[in-house]
C-alpha cells in the first residue's frame, strides 16, 4: 500500500499583524507575530472579515497566510483484525502389549481374559483385556478390549476412543488389522470397549506377524476434552529449526577444523560442536590432549564408516539419519556401542528402545550380551523377560549367540536364574505342598 494514501492535505492559517493598524497586540500576539513574520513570506492582503469573532487576542489587525501540510486521518489505514479458535481438545497416549508365548495363552478358556499391566494415558489409568480364545460370542478369534481402571466421581464418565493395531516385525501397524472404536463413555466397572473379532486365530498363526511364538499390539487411547475458545496469537512463532542449520553446517563443510579417518574414509567436522555435545570430545579438544591442537586427522579404528557417519549426524541434528528397515537393528547395536564410548546418553537410550522391540530368539543372546557390557539396564530386563518363556529360552539356547553369551557374560545367566527360574521353581513347590 502506498504510504501517501494514508495522508490528506489540510490547510493551516497563520496570521501576522498589519503594521498600519494603530492597535498594539497583546504580549501573546507579539510573540506569535514575531514567530511568523519572516522576510521570505509573500505580502498578503488583509483578511479581516473571516476571522472568528471569538478571537479578540488575534483581532482584526492580522493578515492570513495559508500553508498546506499532510496529517494522518483516522480510519484511512489498514483495517484492524483479530482471530480466535474453538478447540475440541483431546489427549493421546498409547500402550504396547506384547504377547510372549502365544501358544501357552491359548490354554485360557473361551470367554476368559488376561489383563495387561495398568498404563496411563490422558491423566487416566487403563488396561487392555486380551482374550486368547475370544470373548463368549467369538470362539475362533482373538478379542481385545480397552477398559478404564481409575477413580471417578459418582456418575462421572470419560469420553475416549481406542485404536488397536497389530504390529509387523518392523513395529509398523498392519493396515488389515488396525481397528478404531467410536467415541465411547468409559466408567469404572462398566462394560469395556473394543473388538470381539479383532483377528482370527488361524490368520495370526499363519501370518509372518507371529514370530517366535510372540506378537505385539499397539493400543492408542484418545481422551476427549471440553471444547473451549482460544484467542489466536497475533504473532505465530515457528518451531525451532536449529537442527537443520547444524545439519547444513556439517554437510557443507563450512569452517571445519578437524578431520577423522574411519575405515579408509575421511570425515570433516567442527571441534566446538563435537565438544559441546560429547564429554569425550570435549576432553580431546579442550584439554591438554594431543588432538586439542593437532591438525592431523584423528584415526578411529574400532568403528565402521557408516556408523561414524550416523554418529556425526546425530551429534549435529539430535536425530538419526534415515536408513533401510532391514539395517535398523544392526545399526542400533553399533550406535549403542558408539554412544557409550562418546557419552551420548540420549542416543544410547534411543538405541536401547529400538533394540528392545526387535528381540527375538535369534538375536536375544547378542542383544543381552550387548546390554550387559554397556550397562543398559532397561534393555537387559527386556531380554530376560523374553527368555522367561520356556519356548523362547529353548530356541535361544540353540542360537549361535548363546555360546558367546555364556563365555563373555557368565553373570547374566546367574541373574536370569535368580530373577526367573528360581521363583518359578519355588512357586511350583508351594503349589505342590
Amino acid at each position: 500500500m502506498d504510504p501517501s494514501s494514508l495522508y490528506r492535505p489540510i490547510n493551516i492559517h497563520l496570521y501576522r499583524p498589519i503594521h498600519t493598524h494603530r492597535r498594539v497586540p497583546s504580549s501573546s500576539s507579539r510573540s506569535l507575530a514575531a514567530l511568523i513574520h519572516t522576510p521570505h513570506l509573500p505580502k498578503a492582503k488583509p483578511f479581516r472579515r473571516h476571522l472568528p469573532p471569538s478571537s479578540p487576542a488575534i483581532c482584526p489587525a492580522f493578515t492570513q497566510y495559508t500553508m498546506t501540510i499532510s496529517a494522518r486521518i483516522a480510519g484511512d489505514g489498514q483495517p484492524t483484525g483479530s482471530a480466535s479458535s474453538i478447540i475440541a481438545g483431546a489427549v493421546s497416549g498409547y500402550h504396547l502389549l506384547r504377547i510372549v508365548g502365544y501358544s501357552r495363552t491359548k490354554e485360557v478358556p473361551n470367554g476368559e481374559w488376561i489383563d495387561s499391566c495398568p498404563f496411563g494415558a490422558g491423566g487416566r489409568t487403563w488396561h487392555v483385556r486380551y482374550y486368547p480364545n475370544g470373548d463368549s460370542k467369538n470362539v475362533d478369534f482373538i478379542s481385545l478390549f480397552l477398559t478404564l481402571d481409575d477413580t471417578l466421581a459418582e456418575a462421572e464418565t470419560v469420553k475416549a476412543q481406542g485404536k488397536f493395531s497389530l504390529l509387523d516385525q518392523h513395529g509398523k501397524p498392519v493396515p488389515d488389522y488396525t481397528k478404531t472404536t467410536s467415541i465411547r463413555d468409559f466408567a469404572v466397572g462398566s462394560d469395556c470397549w473394543g473388538f470381539g473379532k479383532f483377528m482370527g486365530r488361524e490368520a495370526l498363526e499363519k501370518s509372518e506377524h507371529l514370530k517366535d511364538d510372540s506378537f505385539t499390539v499397539k493400543v492408542d487411547v484418545n481422551i476427549m476434552g471440553e471444547c473451549h475458545t482460544q484467542e489466536a496469537p497475533a504473532i505465530v512463532v515457528p518451531p525451532s529449526d536449529m537442527h537443520l542449520h547444524f545439519g547444513d553446517l556439517l554437510s557443507s563443510k563450512a569452517c571445519v577444523d578437524v578431520e577423522f579417518r574411519v575405515a579408509g574414509e575421511t570425515f570433516s567436522a567442527h571441534r566446538s560442536v563435537l565438544a559441546a555435545r560429547s564429554p569425550v570430545f570435549r576432553a580431546q579438544f579442550c584439554g591438554p590432549m594431543k588432538e586439542g591442537t593437532s591438525t592431523d586427522a584423528i584415526h578411529i579404528d574400532d568403528m565402521e564408516a557408516r556408523v561414524f557417519s550416523a554418529l556425526l549426524s546425530f551429534i549435529y541434528t539430535d536425530a538419526l539419519p534415515e536408513m533401510k528397515q532391514d539395517e535398523e537393528s544392526a545399526m542400533a547395536q553399533h550406535l549403542l556401542v558408539a554412544a557409550d564410548k562418546y557419552g551420548l546418553d540420549r542416543l544410547k537410550l534411543i538405541c536401547e528402545d529400538k533394540l528392545s522391540s526387535d528381540i527375538d530368539t535369534s538375536s536375544v543372546a547378542t542383544i543381552l550380551a550387548l546390554a550387559e557390557q554397556h550397562h543398559c539396564c532397561g534393555l537387559k530386563a527386556a531380554c530376560l523377560a523374553f527368555l522367561g518363556s520356556p519356548m523362547n529360552l529353548d530356541a535361544a539356547i540353540k542360537s549361535e549367540g548363546f555360546e558367546f553369551l555364556t563365555k563373555s557374560c557368565p553373570g547374566v545367566l546367574k541373574d536370569f536364574l535368580i530373577s526367573h527360574v528360581v521363583p518359578s521353581l519355588l512357586g511350583k513347590r508351594k503349589s505342590g505342598a
